[in-house]
């Protein structure tokens, strides 16, 4: 699918031509919204840890949009005080995706500087009087882990308190505590706001599992690259990824441009939570898109995801500005998959 334009006819709270913060802008999602918000007609500053990691976006967004869209700043510790100072210097939105990606079970480790980098963003937000938009990316670990065919009704007042009870327990899952600390940073994101009444536009982006086209061509390390693994016979990821929602990246990060354009957007949190799906829908398409393929069997009696989201306002959102509804998981996969060892894909 090709990318669509946006449409919209309301007056956008950044208007086009005036540039967008990214932070952590080489991560899955990030070079995504970076990708997106270029299309768009808005210019993307980066951050990242170095800026060697972000060569490939330079290449890749400079043939795509031009030369001189694209610029990357090196944040090497976003939990220093001052980290984003310099960085959000007339800038008139932030995307705040730079979060602890390790998966260590280590709630100290994970927690404090998932919390403090999103404190950080918004303090140097508040210095900068340029700024009018900050999406926080979120995720659908702030709401809820799910569990196989146990319904459950999630709400905008949702939150994940039972992830930050396990991951203070003994020996916790990975997974358990990048949920608390999702949870425990986009609470203090609202409290700072509730607190401080900033005179910018605020909102959060609550993306589950991505897949979708890797922009810089690798296999990827994050969601991004279950599919690719599972394609190669690799299913260790099905033993702490159980049944849940999905999402193309490139619908999350169309989120994130909706999320800093729209006022109505201001304080809303979006679900991106596409459909349901478990890894025999992804074995099935695999088969369906390579019928000669050897793959790995799925788990056995892996049931479905039946949690009750409220994401009509994401869709909504998508057909306003984008003009299109949720990409689906086939497309997706098919995306995802493209390139590995040859493989034509259609």
């Amino acid at each position: 699918m090709e990318d669509a334009p946006v449409h919209s006819i309301m007056t956008a709270t950044i208007p086009k031509g005036s540039t967008v913060l990214v932070t952590g802008v080489t991560g899955f999602i990030a070079s995504h919204v970076a990708d997106q918000l270029l299309q768009a007609g808005y210019n993307v500053r980066g951050t990242t840890r170095s800026k060697d990691k972000a060569e490939w976006m330079f290449q890749l967004f400079g043939s795509k949009y031009g030369e001189n869209r694209f610029d990357v700043y090196e944040v090497p510790d976003m939990i220093a005080d001052t980290a984003f100072d310099e960085s959000v210097k007339g800038v008139a939105g932030i995307a705040h995706l730079a979060s602890i990606l390790s998966f260590s079970n280590n709630p100290d480790e994970v927690i404090p500087p998932t919390v403090k980098g999103t404190l950080n963003i918004l303090k140097s937000a508040s210095k900068e009087p340029s700024v009018k938009s900050v999406v926080y990316t979120s995720s659908s670990t702030a709401v809820l882990l799910p569990e196989a065919n146990k319904e459950m009704t999630v709400s905008k007042d949702t939150w994940n308190e039972k992830a930050i009870e396990m991951a203070y327990q003994p020996d916790p899952n990975g997974y358990v505590v990048y949920g608390a600390s999702k949870t425990m940073a986009e609470k203090a994101f609202w409290e700072a706001i509730e607190q401080t009444k900033p005179p910018f536009q605020t909102s959060a982006v609550l993306p589950n599992t991505n897949f979708g086209p890797i922009l810089d061509g690798s296999e990827g390390t994050s969601t991004g690259s279950f599919p690719i693994k599972i394609w190669k016979g690799d299913t260790s990821m099905m033993s702490f990824i159980g049944p849940q929602y999905f999402v193309d990246v490139r619908d999350t990060a169309r989120l994130h441009v909706a999320a800093l354009i729209d006022p109505e957007c201001d304080g809303q949190r979006i679900f991106a939570f596409a459909e349901p799906f478990n890894w025999a829908d992804v074995i099935d398409i695999f088969k369906k898109i390579d019928p000669e393929g050897d793959f790995p069997a799925p788990p056995e009696n892996e049931g479905r995801d039946l949690s009750k989201i409220p994401n009509e306002d994401a869709v909504a959102l998508l057909q306003k500005h984008f003009g299109q509804g949720w990409v689906g998981l086939e497309e997706s996969l098919r995306e995802n998959v493209k390139g590995i060892d040859g493989l034509k894909v259609q």
